[in-house]
């Protein structure tokens, strides 16, 4: 099982990005990491730790469910974008260990897919 991250624009051909669900909260995890918390130690993750302790544009991203739940505005996608490259940009200093470039180049996609999102104004589709 997986899920996919889409623009909600009805055309099939624009860009998304696709992850097995285990891939994809070990990407949450990282980002979480670089923003300085645990995910497991976040509500809803296993932990109890509030999401109101934490103060972070990707917060959208990191805090939903891997299926289902609203779809994100293009205001947030344009929120998170910056955070993200930024992320990125740090990613790409530190040693390359293949999962983290399986990381970057997810990011990366998403990133193409966030873009998208804001360019045309679509919501973020989480299938």
């Amino acid at each position: 099982m997986g899920l996919t991250l889409f623009p909600g624009n009805g055309d099939v051909s624009s860009p998304d990005v696709q992850w097995s669900c285990i891939r994809f909260n070990a990407f949450r995890e990282r980002l979480a990491q670089a923003e300085g918390f645990s995910l497991p130690e976040m509500w809803g993750f296993g932990g109890d730790r509030p999401w109101s302790d934490i103060s972070t544009t990707l917060e959208p991203l990191l805090d939903h469910p891997d299926t289902g739940g609203d779809d994100l505005s293009a205001s947030a996608c344009a929120a998170m974008l910056p955070r993200l490259e930024a992320v990125v940009g740090e990613w790409l200093q530190e040693p390359g260990e293949p999962l983290l470039q399986q990381h970057i180049q997810d990011a990366q996609q998403l990133m193409i897919v966030l873009r998208f999102c804001v360019d045309e104004n679509a919501e973020l589709v989480f299938l």
